[in-house]
């Protein structure tokens, strides 16, 4: 259980951080991040037979997608988080260390490339949308934040799990 609650914290905190950097560019720079709503609104038509939409903005839109792709995008992360402490052992979890971390955090750059991208019209790696390179770019740096994220989400909850300990 305790495993579970680990990775829910060091996943939540990941996707956060990921979410703070899109922020941050959009603010900042101008540059768009996806909007969760379109995942909602593709996981919604998988049930109805639909598995890719050209593109998914041009889907009619479907009853509570925001609320479903904002929790599915941080429950993705979430995932994530319990791959790489499946794959780094408890030993991880005692000592975050950033290599594993950064490895989970660009190797999750495949679930969009090859999922998400080509499911929503964009193509595999964003090959049809205007301008491929600089879209794989920004996917590429966006799951290197979660990388450290992770990284970071796991040194918090390890000072949460010291700072728990103490008081009880």
């Amino acid at each position: 259980m305790e495993c579970w609650i680990s990775a829910a914290l060091v996943g939540a905190g990941a996707t956060l951080a990921m979410d703070l950097w899109t922020l941050a560019r959009s603010r900042l720079f101008g540059i768009a991040s996806l909007d969760y709503r379109l995942v909602g609104r593709w996981l919604l038509w998988l049930p109805r037979g639909r598995l890719r939409h050209h593109p998914i903005a041009s889907s009619p839109p479907m009853p509570g997608e925001r609320w479903i792709g904002w929790t599915a995008h941080y429950l993705i992360g979430i995932a994530f988080a319990a791959i790489l402490l499946a794959i780094a052992g408890s030993a991880w979890s005692s000592h975050p260390t950033i290599g594993p971390a950064l490895i989970v955090g660009i190797g999750s750059v495949a679930a969009p490339f090859l999922v998400m991208q080509p499911a929503m019209g964009f193509g595999i790696a964003a090959s049809r949308t205007p301008r491929p390179a600089a879209a794989r770019f920004r996917s590429i740096a966006t799951h290197a934040v979660f990388g450290l994220g992770l990284y970071v989400a796991g040194w918090a909850v390890l000072g949460l799990n010291a700072l728990f300990s103490r008081l009880s």
